[in-house]
């Protein structure tokens, strides 16, 4: 297969998984299994196209918080999201210095995989006995943030999956704390390329990196991801998430079957 269409189908896998509940770093990983290895500077880059393509998408409310913060509901947003954030990076940083990064390997991925799909079964059955709220208070602002962590630590956990998760277990609707995970993943995924790029240069990485093949996959993951998130936004309005955690339980089966032969 030419790098060019590896690249490409890369891409798309990162767009189309980013922000549903079955995480991308995952389905990379196990991509990457059959297709030609990429850098993880690569990996982190693509994910920063998919965070870009959120921001036509949600552009309202990004320039309600740049440009209307004389409003309250704008201010509100604009803390709770630079909060959830900034305990992300303190974190995230904290558990780099400790050595915890995501394992390169497809067993822990199944596992997480098949797990979070009777996560999934197991928070919309809670969630069918409540009444959910559309009021994002600071106690859910925290627990989406921690989903953020723990998603760093767990590949095939899912950071969409992670942080949604905790906020309707905590009793926030489905539209709402998807909308709020998707908003945290725009500076959460740019800062982590951001981080990575600049990290790169420092190492003298730039010139030996394909920057046509990371154009072509940060391309594909901005189409794809800004395909999903359109459909996915409607989606919850009126269903739950239950048909991710069947495709995860199917998935994560057939894996561990596959990697026991």
């Amino acid at each position: 297969m030419p790098d060019w269409l590896t690249v490409i189908i890369l891409g798309l896998i990162e767009g189309l998984t980013e922000f549903i509940p079955v995480s991308s770093t995952g389905h990379l990983l196990i991509a990457q299994r059959w297709l030609p290895r990429q850098s993880e500077l690569f990996n982190i880059v693509i994910q920063s196209g998919a965070a870009l393509a959120l921001v036509p998408l949600f552009w309202k409310k990004f320039s309600g918080m740049a440009f209307g913060l004389g409003k309250a509901e704008n201010r509100d947003l604009l803390m709770k999201l630079g909060t959830a954030f900034l305990i992300t990076c303190v974190a995230g940083m904290a558990m780099k210095k400790m050595g915890l990064e995501l394992p390169e390997d497809a067993r822990p991925v199944a596992w997480a995989t098949l797990i979070g799909g009777f996560v999934i079964f197991g928070v919309e059955a809670i969630c069918k006995r409540r009444v959910l709220s559309d009021s994002l208070t600071w106690p859910i602002v925290i627990g989406v943030a921690v989903g953020q962590l723990i998603a760093m630590v767990f590949p095939g956990a899912s950071r969409s999956g992670a942080t949604i998760m905790i906020a309707l277990l905590m009793g926030l609707s489905r539209p709402v704390a998807t909308e709020f995970s998707f908003l945290l993943g725009v500076p959460t995924l740019l800062a982590a390329g951001g981080y990575e790029l600049l990290k790169a240069f420092k190492d003298g990485e730039f010139a030996t990196l394909n920057w046509f093949h990371v154009a072509l996959g940060f391309v594909a993951a901005a189409v794809s991801a800004f395909v999903v998130v359109r459909w996915l936004i409607r989606f919850v309005q009126s269903h739950t998430f239950n048909g991710f955690a069947i495709y995860r339980v199917a998935l994560g089966a057939a894996l561990l079957l596959w990697l026991a032969r």
